[in-house]
């Protein structure tokens, strides 16, 4: 899958994001010198977890039965070490429907091991950037 990126010409740092057929901006915030048309990339990574966990918990309740209603997922930020290699994201599930402990208890254990998760925290990932 290949994803692109192209500046709008427009706004100073504001850049259009083409996935599949999906299109979005993102930009950075007025305090970085952008426009705040869009979520930054630090929004973007974070959204990613998010969203992931968030899903993972709807396709595993699906997968089991539970009666999960409804998932939604909020995250707080602490960027403060990151140039010191820590980057901190406080996640919390909001779960709602007919569910015992049990069963909130299994779709955290689920949430937790969603695949954005495993690339941020166990995973080895290579980047190379090249001139094209």
């Amino acid at each position: 899958m290949t994803i692109r990126v192209l500046r709008d010409q427009s706004l100073p740092m504001r850049h259009i994001v083409h996935v599949r057929d999906h299109i979005f901006s993102t930009d950075g915030s007025v305090a970085e010198g952008g426009s705040d048309a869009g979520p930054s990339p630090h929004d973007l990574y974070d959204a990613a977890l998010s969203s992931c966990k968030a899903l993972t918990v709807v396709w595993y309740a699906k997968r089991k039965n539970i009666p999960l209603e409804n998932v939604e997922v909020s995250i707080e930020r602490d960027a403060s070490e990151e140039r010191q290699g820590v980057y901190r994201l406080a996640v919390t599930l909001h779960l709602s429907g007919d569910l015992t402990d049990a069963q909130r208890a299994e779709l955290l254990a689920a949430a937790q091991k969603c695949p954005i998760h495993k690339l941020m925290a166990s995973v080895t990932t290579e980047i190379s950037t090249v001139l094209g």
